[in-house]
């Protein structure tokens, strides 16, 4: 029969390095308490007796913590890990919660159809952190990122009762309209990003669209509406292309099927930068020239809007920050209440300076 290898406790580790039990824990779970030179022979010593840290269920049983957020994702992970707005968030909020020993468990919102996955998940993490929130795809009312006794912080959406983490959407549209108007287009299309419940690419009709509280997409129409309305111009919904992904390929679509137009645009208000290059490549392909006969203008600040040439006229939101001050607030570094970052106009040549000004 084989023998069983007793596995080490703290208290064995510690007797043996002839160390506190404090202080083999703080050279795994708090390190800035120990010096480097103390912290690194400790877990040296520790991995060659064989002792990888404390057990974090047993951690978890006396502090009631796991050490982990659930970051609920509006998206298919996949496409999310490859969306450059997504990914800028993630990076800022990693940041913080590096530094201050958490992990990250990432979460779709169609895990909450699936009630025994939800039950685990929820009780491996210490509240959620939820990123463009779109009531729609959430079908189980009960899903823990939804439970008001939870810690759960809002980014690019509204939940009644959590704090949300936003940018200033709304007026970020305004501001670009209006500078794009002043080129006095006479006819306008705009190239929406996740305007109502469906996976077609499609014009939209105003009953159908979401509750502006709950989605940014709405809140930037309203913001290019204001500007168009204060030049007297209205954009009608059979002008308003619904694109539901934030993807090249839905956007390019969307983008001849707006140019073919009998009137066709002189303008395109696109509701991200990943469209308005999509909008600005089909364009360029139908012999359009950018900007002299179509003005583009994006939104986001994607390092691509740059790069691309013409490089695209934009509004730059602050996406790392917004993910820095998401995780500050769900560790109570900072504190939980409604935030709204500003955005900048960034002009380049998809629709410069007008003229006329």
């Amino acid at each position: 029969m084989t023998k069983q290898i007793k596995k080490l406790t703290l208290k064995d580790v510690a007797e043996r390095l002839q160390v506190s039990t404090a202080t083999i824990s703080n050279a795994f779970n708090r390190p800035d308490q120990l010096s480097a030179t103390l912290r690194e022979n400790i877990l040296k010593e520790c991995e060659a007796i064989g002792y990888y840290g404390p057990n974090a269920a047993a951690r978890s049983l006396r502090t009631g913590r796991t050490g982990i957020v659930g970051i609920v994702l509006s998206d298919e992970l996949s496409y999310s890990l490859s969306d450059p707005v997504a990914n800028q968030f993630l990076k800022g909020m990693a940041e913080v919660l590096e530094q201050n020993d958490y992990n990250m468990l990432l979460l779709s919102p169609h895990d909450a159809d699936q009630n025994v996955q939800v039950r685990m998940q929820s009780s491996m993490v210490d509240g959620f952190i939820v990123y463009g929130h779109k009531p729609q795809q959430c079908r189980n009312r009960n899903a823990p990122w939804l439970d008001p006794h939870r810690n759960v912080i809002i980014v690019d959406s509204a939940i009644s009762g959590a704090p949300a983490v936003n940018v200033e959407n709304r007026k970020g549209a305004y501001i670009i309209a209006k500078h794009a108007l002043a080129h006095q287009p006479e006819s306008v299309a705009i190239l929406g990003l996740a305007l109502l419940e469906t996976d077609r690419v499609c014009r939209i009709r105003d009953d159908e669209l979401f509750d502006a509280a709950a989605s940014i997409s709405i809140q930037r129409l309203e913001g290019y509406r204001q500007a168009l309305e204060e030049s007297n111009m209205s954009v009608p919904p059979e002008r308003i292309w619904n694109i539901p992904h934030n993807n090249h390929k839905l956007a390019y679509q969307a983008a001849r099927e707006a140019l073919t137009m009998a009137e066709r645009p002189q303008l395109l208000l696109c509701m991200s930068d990943r469209i308005a290059i999509a909008a600005a490549q089909a364009a360029l392909h139908m012999g359009i020239a950018v900007p002299e006969e179509l003005q583009v203008v994006g939104f986001d600040g994607i390092p691509e809007s740059e790069t691309f040439h013409p490089s695209i006229t934009t509004i730059y939101q602050q996406t790392v920050a917004k993910g820095r001050v998401a995780a500050q607030m769900f560790l109570g570094l900072r504190t939980p209440e409604d935030v709204e970052l500003e955005t900048e106009l960034v002009i380049r040549e998809s629709c410069p300076i007008a003229n006329n000004r």
